[in-house]
């Protein structure tokens, strides 16, 4: 509504009525209203199979897995991922296999077997990081991975068994057999350089 106040000068001014609606309690709560819909379709609840069911936890502690890249020239350490490492125990027939998951997305960025053929030893300048060297991925190849946790006494949980424990390392006979042991024969042909088709 517009006043008059001299020759040609009008001002806007509110009209009571339209103040007193902003104002209103009813007028208020109608806009913060938050209608409920039901869902159009329920979903039943679906339990979720991990695969670790028939295996017993050894270990289970937060650390950071990389890998060697031997791609790039000077090779370098690639991060692989951040979350949970496990060891565990599979319960019918005793072999142990680590298993890490990334957070959030749960996606593995490791998961084989514990042999004895593997040498678990310390990252060169730190007291809280493994390395070691294993078949890995889809399609088995030989990885170096390392492992990184938070602190050195994280790091000397990792190490005790199940870890294999050896004197002397292993020799070329030795590798050989437990290679033939432990590797399907698609993995020993490529451990012999054959192309497996």
């Amino acid at each position: 509504m517009y006043v008059h106040i001299h020759k040609n000068i009008y001002i806007n001014v509110a009209d009571p009525k339209d103040t007193q609606e902003e104002h209103d309690p009813d007028t208020a709560e109608d806009s913060n209203h938050d209608p409920h819909f039901e869902p159009m379709v329920s979903l039943p609840e679906q339990e979720v199979k991990t695969l670790e069911e028939d295996e017993e936890e050894l270990f289970k502690m937060r650390a950071k897995l990389y890998r060697l890249s031997s791609e790039n020239e000077p090779k370098e350490w690639k991060e692989r991922g951040t979350g949970d490492v496990k060891l565990l125990c599979y319960k019918e027939n005793g072999t142990i296999r680590l298993l890490m998951r990334r957070d959030r997305t749960l996606k593995i960025c490791a998961n084989h077997q514990i042999t004895i053929m593997m040498e678990l030893k310390p990252n060169a300048g730190s007291d809280r990081a493994w390395v070691w060297n294993t078949l890995a991925d889809e399609s088995p190849k030989p990885e170096v991975l390392a492992i990184r946790f938070l602190n050195a006494e994280n790091a000397q949980k990792f190490k005790p068994p199940p870890w294999p424990v050896r004197s002397s390392p292993l020799s070329s006979g030795e590798r050989g057999a437990l290679q033939g042991a432990h590797q399907s024969e698609s993995e020993q042909a490529y451990t012999r350089g054959e192309n497996a088709s």
